[in-house]
């Protein structure tokens, strides 16, 4: 008779989950009175209603995540919904500050944007629950793996094609602009390709670690093997170039080169990738004379020569240096000051009000979501889950970085957006789309295996 010892039971924490988002839920709630106290002196009904939306899109998530991915990090989504909170409360709190200055300068109020960021936060949970319900295994993906590189192509190539009345932001082509709303394909694009680089890669791994041919002290694959990939990025960057949108470009080339050193484990990878970048971005600087506004405003931002172009950074800084350490305090700032603070220049704004302790406290925040979309990658049990996990988590820690290095001068600005904080659709459906997949892959890596059923004896099965 053989005896099974029975699968170890492991805890869900979906408790210590529920914790967590009462203890975020809070922090947003404090965060929106303190706005209000220093912006009118007493409360008003707007804190309830923006109190209402962490604690709703907390309850939501939280039951389907308990029925659907019962397993899944209880980490991710009270940091998410604490960073979501967080930014539609500043959104908020910009909102307040331009109205005041247009009536101080006689100039038209201007349309709010929090309650724009709400529809946007309720569809991209909505986006978010569709996939849990959905996606109930992450492998399952790998098998659409080429439909969805299409799908990705189609959405990039659209606004390139696209009349530019319809497709045209400050010079870059890469919205679609329909009924007062615009959205940014390559937002999802990128997901999708993310998902194809995962699947194409894993099932070419061996071949591409290989050597195929040596050429300068470094073994390149076969074509054959490394060429669609390398067709469908090279389409890919293009078609971002065409659009002006150098921010996503670099963000798909990094994605590329983390993915195939994960796959291949082969250091040689990131040297061709930095060499590439370097000449893209010199190649880039003399075709584009957007990308010389930029690098010329990020050399010399106080030159008087830029005295237009460089007055978003300048203000930045200056924001920046009036917060401190400590912050001007939420609602006692004027980060209003700075052209687009709620999209491209959302962290500044958060620096000006809450200073060097309170960005350090939201990096370490970001830190904490990308470190456990990594562990969940190292953690499951697939290749396929481990490559898309650490995919998706270097898109948020890359896009993450580009933002706050362009804020500082660390870097040329990019137009990139800051996940879950800034204002605006598509950054955010596409952030809650990646969640959504991360918790799948999570709750894949934590579920315990399933012990085989006992088997029945009989007088015919004992042996003799």
């Amino acid at each position: 008779m053989t005896n099974l010892q029975p699968a170890r039971r492991v805890p869900t924490r979906r408790t210590t989950e529920l914790v967590l988002l009462i203890f975020a839920v809070l922090i947003v709630v404090a965060s929106e009175a303190a706005v209000e106290a220093a912006r009118d002196g007493h409360f008003s009904s707007r804190l309830a209603t923006y109190a209402a939306v962490p604690i709703v899109v907390g309850i939501v998530t939280h039951l389907v995540i308990r029925r659907v991915a019962p397993y899944a990090d209880p980490l991710l989504l009270p940091i998410v919904v604490l960073l979501n909170g967080l930014g539609l409360v500043m959104i908020h709190r910009l909102d307040l500050g331009a109205r005041t200055a247009a009536r101080q300068y006689g100039n038209p109020v201007p349309s709010a944007d929090a309650p724009k960021q709400v529809v946007w936060i309720a569809l991209g949970v909505l986006l978010f629950l569709a996939i849990l319900i959905m996606v109930r295994d992450h492998r399952v993906l790998q098998r659409y793996a080429y439909t969805l590189a299409l799908a990705g192509v189609f959405l990039l190539l659209l606004p390139a094609v696209l009349p530019a009345r319809f497709s045209e932001v400050n010079g870059a082509r890469i919205w679609i602009r329909l009924g007062g709303f615009s959205l940014q394909p390559a937002e999802l694009a990128k997901i999708l390709l993310t998902v194809f680089g995962a699947a194409y890669l894993v099932q070419k791994r061996d071949v591409l670690a290989l050597a195929g041919r040596r050429f300068l002290g470094i073994d390149f694959p076969r074509g054959r093997d490394f060429g669609p990939v390398l067709v469908v990025w090279l389409f890919c960057i293009g078609v971002l170039v065409r659009g002006h949108d150098l921010g996503t470009s670099l963000l798909f080339f990094g994605l590329f080169i983390v993915l195939l050193y994960v796959a291949t484990e082969r250091s040689s990878w990131v040297i061709v990738g930095v060499l590439l970048f370097a000449g893209g971005a010199y190649v880039s600087y003399q075709l584009f004379g957007n990308v010389q506004t930029r690098v010329s405003v990020w050399l010399h931002t106080f030159s008087p020569q830029f005295d237009a172009t460089a007055y978003q950074l300048r203000q930045s800084l200056f924001g920046l240096g009036t917060g401190g350490i400590f912050g001007a305090g939420l609602g006692s700032g004027h980060p209003e000051l700075v052209p687009l603070p709620a999209t491209d220049f959302i962290i500044s704004s958060f620096g000006e009000e809450l200073g060097l302790f309170g960005l350090i406290g939201l990096l370490v925040l970001y830190a904490i979501l990308v470190a456990r979309g990594m562990a969940a990658g190292l953690a499951v049990r697939d290749a396929f889950g481990k490559l898309l996990a650490v995919g998706l988590s270097f898109l948020f820690a890359l896009q993450l970085f580009v933002v706050v290095a362009g804020v500082t001068r660390l870097l040329p600005e990019t137009g990139l957006t800051t996940p879950f904080l800034s204002y605006g659709g598509s950054s955010l459906i596409g952030s809650w789309a990646v969640l959504a997949l991360l918790l799948r892959i999570s709750d894949a890596a934590r579920r315990p295996a399933t012990a085989p059923p006992a088997r029945t004896v009989t007088p015919e099965t004992v042996p003799a």
